[in-house]
């Protein structure tokens, strides 16, 4: 996870009495390239996190030595707009979009609540972490939203943040694509769950990459496993036609945020029929993804999990 390491970072150098700067974008609109909760942390000669890069992220690295090397400890709050057209607060980027940084120097008086974060995170819970001008707090609580954020005067704002994965990917079947799409989608800040009904199965038991592995009889089981959610994603990949469709039973009733069937596009057309006369809706139906993945012509189980990751992707991404 991204920001456990971020955090380890800042508890390592910080418990070492390394002076360090924490810069967090606190809001982001349009093609920034450093989204609504990045975080970097910055020392004397090293580097964790991003905030986009770029040149934007040069300047805001350079000024958070020059703070360090003269041991400035007033915090700074600072828009950046990616246009050469803008007047003021020019990024030096031109990719269009604008983002709120907030950059203080890291008081160890925190690290208590580092700890706290780095222990919900290990333990793949989630929780509110509040950074205001002065402070910064972290409870177990789970808030309903990802990030708030209010700014009530040049020097005065609040931020919060839902802390660890944000996203939950449920794959059904554990063959070989899936653990190709588990490899993409760690990397993606997904929490992975991989069910299977196949005991002994290598591509299963050696997937590494999930956060859990749940061991099932038949799909059937899977009815009330998974919860809905516009953070779910749910992805049907099983050993055969058979099996897909009594997953995809089992999962259908609920909503997710996608819900996708791997499969060719006559095996589609084919579960699409017997969808219907299952006594499945039309409208639930035609939510489904399926075939599954953007047209790649993807042939191999890593190309097939590009395209599944990619579509997946473009369906967060879209709001």
């Amino acid at each position: 996870m991204r920001d456990l390491n971020l955090w380890k970072f800042i508890r390592d150098r910080v418990g070492r009495q390394i002076p360090l700067a924490l810069l967090v974008v606190l809001e982001s609109e349009g093609s920034s390239p450093g989204r609504q909760g990045f975080k970097m942390a910055v020392t004397a000669d090293e580097l964790c996190g991003s905030i986009g890069g770029g040149m934007m992220e040069y300047k805001f690295v350079e000024l958070a030595r020059e703070k360090l090397r003269v041991s400035e400890q007033e915090p700074l709050i600072k828009r950046q707009i990616h246009s050469k057209s803008a007047k003021l607060n020019q990024s030096g980027m031109i990719c269009s979009g604008e983002q709120t940084i907030f950059m203080y120097y890291f008081d160890v008086e925190w690290l208590a609540v580092v700890d706290e974060l780095i222990g919900s995170l290990e333990r793949n819970e989630n929780g509110t972490l509040t950074i205001t001008a002065d402070s910064l707090l972290f409870t177990p609580q789970v808030p309903e939203f990802n990030f708030y954020y209010q700014q009530s005067s040049e020097a005065d704002f609040i931020f919060r943040e839902k802390t660890g994965y944000k996203n939950y990917l449920h794959i059904i079947g554990g063959g070989h694509c899936s653990y190709a799409l588990s490899m993409l989608m760690k990397d993606l800040d997904f929490h992975i769950t991989i069910y299977d009904d196949r005991k002994n199965l290598n591509t299963f038991l050696e997937n590494h990459f999930a956060h859990k592995k749940v061991q099932l009889e038949d799909y059937s089981e899977m009815k009330g496993r998974i919860s809905s959610g516009k953070n779910v994603y749910v992805v049907i990949m099983t050993f055969g036609h058979r099996t897909d469709n009594v997953a995809f039973q089992a999962v259908v009733e609920n909503d997710y945020k996608y819900l996708g069937v791997l499969g060719s596009k006559t095996k589609v057309e084919q579960m699409r029929r017997e969808w219907t006369e299952a006594g499945i809706s039309e409208t639930k139906i035609n939510q489904v993804f399926s075939p599954i993945g953007i047209s790649i012509k993807s042939q191999t189980p890593p190309e097939i999990a590009i395209s599944i990751a990619a579509e997946i992707i473009a369906v967060k991404n879209a709001d």
